[in-house]
Formats: structure tokens, sequence, C-alpha cells
């Protein structure tokens, strides 16, 4: 057995310590070294991400000339396209039909310095020096449905509405072999749209038919005055032939009036939603003319959104016509 002296034994325990005392500084420098030499990266950022982080900065206004399920789907399709864009929408509409209204809610869109506002204007005119004044405050506007042009507004969404009314025209002449009477309703008399239906169904009746307009009836946005008109076109021309729905209201109260009398008379709408889908399908609907509303809503908020990132936008964006009858609407998508 070999001895080991006590003056070896420190020597030992005194080069043991110093070693361990090595092994740790090298390891702390090693750790300090590693931490500098390789630091943690951040995630760079891709363009989908900037282009969301871009958007959710964007708060978009729509504004309806009323209050109707008719634009409740449109609002719908575009909360999703605002929401897949992570952007805020706000949307406004009168109850029923009012100018000053619409002047005060996009007044107030103002005010809270909204991105970029759609509107569907009831007086295009009257309306026109809000629209320069949100313009000129940096906020983009776009049109639907009717069209407020000269006013420096991005674009316009929504149906030729000219050709429109030549379609209801030959939808009418179609329907009756280009001989009968009419009864016809429509909404807000000052909207464009509509007054660019009526001229354009009219005169394509008197060049092309024999049909006769017995009476015009404009319920200005109110149910109450559509329901009463329609009742009292019925009660003086009770030997009509076919009665003509221009706008969402008046098709709306003439299926209560045609579920409540059992008309059995050639009922023709524009406009396309679910109301007038299942009213098709129970046969108070004949034929439905529609611009394909049912995209307005996501070409809404895409079109506002390149107006406020300045991408090319064309002058009018026109969706076509379409039309279908009882015997086809089992063929379309649920809108």
């Amino acid at each position: 057995m070999i001895k080991i002296s006590d003056s070896n034994m420190k020597t030992i325990n005194i080069m043991t310590t110093s070693a361990a005392t090595i092994v740790v500084i090298c390891a702390f420098m090693l750790l300090i070294g590693c931490s500098k030499s390789d630091p943690v990266k951040e995630k760079p950022l891709t363009s989908d991400m900037i282009s969301e982080q871009t958007n959710s900065q964007y708060t978009f206004g729509i504004i309806y000339p009323m209050a109707h399920p008719f634009y409740e789907m449109i609002t719908q399709n575009a909360q999703k396209t605002a929401d897949s864009l992570g952007s805020k929408l706000i949307v406004k509409a009168p109850d029923e039909a009012n100018l000053e209204q619409q002047i005060r809610m996009m007044e107030t869109m103002i005010k809270q310095e909204v991105d970029a506002i759609a509107i569907a204007p009831i007086d295009a005119e009257a309306l026109a020096p809000t629209i320069k004044k949100a313009i000129s405050k940096g906020i983009s506007i776009i049109c639907f449905e009717s069209d407020c042009p000269n006013t420096g507004r991005s674009t316009y969404i929504g149906s030729d509405n000219e050709q429109a009314g030549i379609e209801l025209g030959r939808v009418i002449t179609e329907k009756l072999s280009g001989k009968g009477m009419i009864l016809v309703q429509i909404g807000m008399s000052s909207m464009s749209s509509i007054e660019q239906r009526l001229r354009a169904m009219t005169n394509y009746l008197e060049q092309q038919s024999e049909i006769q307009i017995l009476d015009v009836r404009a319920h200005e946005g109110s149910s109450e005055l559509a329901l009463s008109d329609l009742e009292e076109m019925i009660d003086n021309h009770p030997h009509f032939d076919a009665y003509i729905a221009m706008d969402p209201v008046s098709i709306s109260e003439a299926v209560l009036v045609w579920k409540a009398m059992g008309l059995n008379r050639h009922a023709i709408a524009f406009g396309m939603t679910h109301e007038v889908r299942e009213a098709m399908i129970n046969g108070q609907i004949t034929t439905i003319v529609y611009g394909n509303e049912q995209l307005w809503g996501d070409r809404i908020i895409q079109s506002l959104l390149k107006a406020v990132t300045t991408e090319p936008l064309n002058n009018l964006e026109i969706l076509d016509i379409a039309t279908v009858t009882k015997t086809e609407i089992d063929l379309l998508p649920e809108f």
C-alpha cells in the first residue's frame, strides 16, 4: 500500500480545486460566447403579415338608402370580407329612405375619420357636396346601386340600370305576348338607378310592344305607402295583366298582397333576396331580374381597400344582369 504524506495530500487538494475552478470559468465563458455569437432571431415579416397589419388599420363605412333585408345580405357578405382583411366595418341606414338622415350619417363618418365610405345615394345631386367634402378630407368614396358621378368618387359598383330596364321590358313583352296592361311600382323617385330603369323599360315597351302602363307609383321608401298604393292600384285597375316591382320594398309588399288576395297575375321583380326566392318557389313571383347583388358586399370592401391603398380602380364596375323563372330557381345557389 502506498502512503501519501500530508504535504503531498495538500498539493493534490490545491491542484484539484484549481482544476475545478478552471472548468467552471471555461463553462461560463463558453455560455457567454454562445449567447453573443448566436442570438435569438426574430421571425421575419412576410408580405401576408405586412398586408394583415396594414389592413387592420382601416375603418370602412357603408351607408344604405334604408334598412331592408335586401341590404342585410350585402352586409353579411361585406362583413365576411372585412373580417378576412382585418378591417373594421361600420354600417348605417335610415329606418326608411331619408335624404337628410343619409347626409347626417355621412357627416358622422367624416368626423369619425373613417378611411373610406361606400354609399348608395338616395339623391345624387343633393349628396354631391357631402361626397366632395369627404374626399377633400382624404376619405375615399365609392358608390353602389346608384351612382354619383362628377364628384371624384373612386368607382361605381352595380348594374347597368338602363340594361336592367330593357331586360324588364323584354321579359314583360314575352310574358304578355306583346299586349296587355301593367302596373308599376318604384321606390325613391330621386334615385338615379330607379329613374334609369323606369325610363329604359318604358321606352322598350313603347317601341317593341302594345303594352299599356296603367299606373306608376313611387312609395319613396315607405312600406306603408307601398302597400296602400298597391292595393289602390289593384282596386282601380282590377283587370291588369302584370305587375312590376322595381325595388326591394315594393317586392316585399307585393308578396303580402299576392298571398292575401290569392292573385295569379304575372309579378315581375327586380332584385334577388332569400325572401324573393321563396316567393317565387311559392308562386307569388313569376320572374326575377337581378343584378347579381350577392356579389356586391365583397366587391364593395375590396374596392374600398384598393381606393385607400391607391390601387387602380375602373371608373365603373358593372355586374351582369340575370333573369330567372320558377323552373330555374332551384338551380341557383343560396345567397
